[in-house]
């Protein structure tokens, strides 16, 4: 064992004897030497000083130095007993002072998280590394993030916008700990593929095939069955300072659940998908966080419960997930999404392993800070959603339809037109899909017959059959204003099924028509007067780019997705340089980098520019009060 090992394992006996040595030498300077100081500031000196009989003899450096400070001092001789409170005033000072010390060092040490001097383990982490140096081991065994640009450099190092301050740095467990920490999550968590740790199951939890940007794999995989489990993996995590990411549906597609490189935990959800309780006379339920919204439906529906959950992202999607995210997806345009009511509350466990449920059931509250917000778009880096308690609203006949333009300029600017109407309530949906997208359909072979090559909106008209009716004629005589050359309603219900699908599997269907290609899918969002124009200028950019592209969109919040395809590095670059110039131009235009798809590692670099400087460093200090050592989710955002 080397003296930093030494240093750390001995540290509480060390600290002690270091606040019991500091307040003796306080003391013993106290009655020795203090009278050299005012006695306004140190009046028992000299009566103890005069009881034992001393004489001062001062030398004339300090005479002159008290001269030029002008300072009265009192020297007496005057011989005298020692009195009670002389004791008394000796034995608080001696008291005081180791009190003050040695609560000083208990508070470093002994804090909610364990913390020690930065300075002792800054040391102890330089003298680790040179010994590990010494012996041919690999220098990262503590692995500090710094700066905000870290992340692209590959495994010595990340960036996130919460915790990536200058001022401060977050040391994580060495190789050995997170051996360590596996062996004891073993231990509180036996059972058949509870704990896995084969580099197949590390590489697709930390992963994903549809995402670009770059990723690590993890140390560990544990799958959770309850929040209690949730809140052992805490605790060992904090305990051996080893990251921890929460994964569950694996559909993100800006590397939210991608691994740390130093080591990481990844916490699966995925088993969490119960349904817990359906209160239908208050139109809500209650469930796990691994539960699917697909799955949550199609269980209502089974029941014959003719309510509904309306957030519908990416096929897949769980509610842990769209909870990190802050998600939305076709219905935004009528139901909004998650950052509005529909999520009552959360139940999360929080980096200090304590268990918070954010609200009670009711369908409003003016009860202090809105809590459930704050998990809302965190993307796990302020806590690990284990339940949720979700709003629901009823089932309304719905018609689908399509209509076709010559652009997709012409096409935008229809809907914006459209939802200003009184019969604007009555469109649940109305999505893009651009020339590009629409052969993409066709040739990937997911349609009975082909469509139309031209930019299309798809309409998901709802309520009653004569609100559908009369919503319909406006719609249509609208579109054909701005040169709609077809309109038409599915035939049937299969046929309205099938068209909504396929807007839901836009980027299979673009990944199929490249096979070996892949996709940087964008998501920013503007006000919806401004999406013509945005549109328009980002498919001339692509085309001038000679980039490969498909279109979709949520075009009534004003919410577009440029899947961009590429095969090589250098086509890399330029779709880089392509997804630059779009979010500053959305950003110029009052918008937002994303608008449904989250943060994650991919746009942490333009939270400034979007929210100001300000901003960010108040997500940062919410951050740091809530998860002082960084240890959820680093590297990303939410």
């Amino acid at each position: 064992m080397d003296l930093a090992h030494i240093i750390i394992s001995d540290r509480i006996w060390g600290f002690w004897f270091c606040g019991s040595l500091t307040g003796f030498v306080l003391t013993l300077s106290y009655v020795t030497c203090l009278p050299f100081f005012p006695r306004t500031m140190f009046p028992l000196s000299t009566r103890v000083l005069t009881v034992r009989g001393y004489h001062l003899s001062l030398r004339p450096s300090c005479n002159a130095i008290r001269r030029s400070c002008n300072t009265k001092y009192h020297y007496s001789t005057y011989s005298r007993h020692t009195t009670q409170d002389d004791v008394l005033r000796v034995g608080k000072f001696v008291l005081g002072s180791l009190l003050a010390i040695g609560t000083s060092f208990y508070v470093l040490q002994y804090h909610e998280y364990g913390l020690i001097p930065a300075r002792l383990e800054s040391s102890v982490t330089s003298a680790q590394a040179a010994s590990r140096s010494e012996s041919g081991e690999l220098p990262h065994a503590h692995h500090k993030k710094n700066g905000p640009e870290e992340l692209s450099s590959g495994a010595g190092g990340t960036s996130d916008v919460f915790g990536s301050s200058s001022s401060s740095t977050h040391t994580y467990g060495s190789p050995e700990d997170v051996r360590k920490a596996i062996e004891e999550l073993r231990d509180a968590l036996p059972g058949k593929n509870r704990v896995q740790t084969s580099p197949d199951s590390l590489q697709v939890h930390g992963s994903s095939d549809n995402s670009y940007h770059p990723s690590c794999p993890h140390s560990v995989v544990v799958m959770a069955h309850s929040t209690e489990d949730v809140v052992k993996v805490v605790n060992i995590s904090r305990k051996y300072r080893v990251p921890i990411t929460a994964y569950s549906g694996a559909t993100s597609l800006e590397g939210h659940f991608s691994g740390f490189p130093s080591g990481s935990i990844c916490l699966d959800l995925s088993a969490m998908n119960r349904v817990l309780e359906i209160n239908e006379a208050d139109g809500d339920l209650r469930c796990q966080s691994g539960a699917k919204w697909e799955d949550i439906n199609n269980t209502l529906k089974d029941r014959g419960i003719p309510l509904f959950f309306p957030l519908d992202p990416g096929p897949g999607a769980t509610i842990g997930g769209m909870i990190g995210t802050g998600c939305s997806g076709t219905n935004a345009v009528r139901y909004g999404t998650a950052k509005a009511e529909w999520f009552l509350n959360v139940t999360v466990v929080l980096p200090s392993g304590k268990v918070i449920k954010t609200r009670q059931r009711a369908r409003k509250s003016s009860a202090g800070f809105d809590t459930t917000k704050l998990f809302i778009g965190a993307e796990g880096t302020l806590g690990i959603v284990t339940e949720a308690t979700l709003r629901l609203t009823p089932r309304v006949p719905t018609k689908v339809a399509m209509a076709q333009f010559p652009d997709v300029e012409k096409a935008v600017s229809a809907v914006q037109q459209i939802l200003n109407t009184p019969y604007g309530s009555h469109i649940q949906c109305v999505e893009l899909l651009d020339d590009h997208m629409m052969a993409a359909i066709n040739t990937a072979g997911v349609v009975d017959a082909p469509y139309p090559v031209q930019d299309t909106l798809f309409f998901k008209i709802q309520g009653s059959p004569e609100s559908i009716r009369d919503t319909s004629n406006v719609v249509q005589e609208i579109v054909q204003r701005h040169g709609s050359t077809r309109f038409e309603f599915a035939a049937t219900e299969e046929e309205a099924d099938e068209m909504w699908e396929n807007r839901k599997y836009a980027l299979f269907s673009t990944l199929a028509t490249h096979p070996g290609a892949k996709c940087w899918t964008t998501d920013v969002c503007v006000p919806v007067s401004r999406l013509p124009q945005l549109v328009y200028e980002t498919k001339e950019d692509l085309a001038k780019a000679g980039l490969k592209s498909t279109i979709v969109g949520h075009v009534g919040d004003g919410n577009f997705h440029a899947l961009i395809l590429f095969k090589d590095e250098e086509e890399l670059q330029s779709v880089s340089a392509a997804v630059h110039r779009l979010v500053h131009r959305a950003i110029q235009m009052d918008g937002t980098c994303t608008g449904e798809h989250g943060v994650g590692v991919g746009k942490t670099k333009y939270l400034a520019d979007e929210l100001g400087e300000d901003t960010v460093e108040l997500m940062k200090t919410v951050k740091n009060a809530i998860d002082p050592l960084n240890l959820f989710n680093p590297g990303k955002q939410g």
